[in-house]
């Protein structure tokens, strides 16, 4: 090549560059504002994702389940077979001065009330001594009984919040097959896992509602595995602790397990039926005996 076309082969090959460079410049120009387009794009939708998913679920309203009233599930007019089968109940003791059968209070049942955790040993000993006895006195029209389970005992399950787990899994049986809650509730008592254990899967705990006789099982296994009362279960612990709690006189909810007759705490032995059954007289009789008799009316 001679030396007088250098120059101007130089001056061509700058002016390419410059097309060249220009053209790059404006393609990354317009990719960064497509790049921008779609990321704006998406952002959007992850937006409207939250929106549709997460607010409702943080700002809506938590789902109760079926039957649950003033704080409890009621068991009196559902099956209680597996209550009555849990053990042979002592035999009754009779209280000190036996009423006559015309002062019996017959009017109104017993209110028996008891809050349990399903990780509470405690609980799960009340249950197993007393259980048949009290489907007894439910069946025969004495006594109206109430389960309010709490989790109070999440934080002892290895991280697996059993507590809370439970709870929701026996919402889901009241709220799918209430005439199961009773043998469901019973079962998780009396067959609880140890403290500080992981306690059943969510699947393990569907499980067990079917083995117990749950009926509509597809709805029951998707709503605890689902864990759809989880949200609930932490609230309505959270109220049980708030305060004295309903029809007591500035009773609160310090342990579990918690067993009120007609608003009164039972303190004595857990696992002694005929002690339990004497309270249960006791209170019966002071209920009674506080009633005031009516003033006869003076004869002309």
């Amino acid at each position: 090549m001679s030396s007088d076309e250098t120059p101007g082969r130089r001056d061509a090959l700058r002016a390419k560059a410059k097309q060249v460079t220009a053209k790059q410049t404006r393609a990354r120009v317009l990719w960064r504002v497509a790049a921008g387009v779609v990321i704006v794009g998406a952002l959007t939708a992850a937006g409207i994702a939250i929106t549709n998913t997460v607010v409702p679920e943080v700002t809506g309203e938590t789902q109760v389940p079926r039957g649950f009233v003033e704080g409890g599930f009621s068991v009196d007019d559902v099956d209680l077979s597996s209550m009555s089968d849990a053990a042979t109940p002592e035999a009754t003791p009779e209280p000190a001065e036996e009423p006559q059968p015309s002062e019996t209070p017959a009017e109104e049942p017993v209110q028996i009330r008891i809050y349990v955790d399903y990780l509470s040993e405690e609980a799960g000993a009340f249950e197993a001594a007393n259980a048949a006895r009290l489907a007894q006195w439910v069946t025969g029209g004495d006594v109206s009984l109430s389960y309010h389970p709490v989790a109070m005992l999440t934080a002892k399950s290895s991280g697996t919040k059993y507590s809370q787990r439970a709870v929701s899994a026996a919402a889901c049986v009241a709220t799918h097959s209430g005439n199961a809650f009773a043998a469901y509730n019973h079962e998780l008592l009396t067959n609880q896992p140890e403290v500080g254990t992981e306690g059943y899967t969510d699947e393990e705990l569907a499980d067990l509602a079917v083995a117990v006789g749950a009926e509509n099982t597809r709805e029951v296994r998707d709503c605890i595995e689902g864990e759809d009362y989880v949200a609930w279960a932490r609230e309505a612990t959270a109220a049980a602790l708030d305060g004295a709690l309903p029809g007591t006189d500035d009773v609160e909810l310090a342990g579990v397990p918690l067993i009120l007759v007609d608003g009164q705490a039972y303190v004595g032995s857990l696992d002694d039926p005929a002690e339990f059954t004497q309270f249960v007289l006791t209170v019966e009789s002071d209920a009674y005996l506080a009633t005031p008799t009516p003033t006869p009316t003076p004869a002309e």
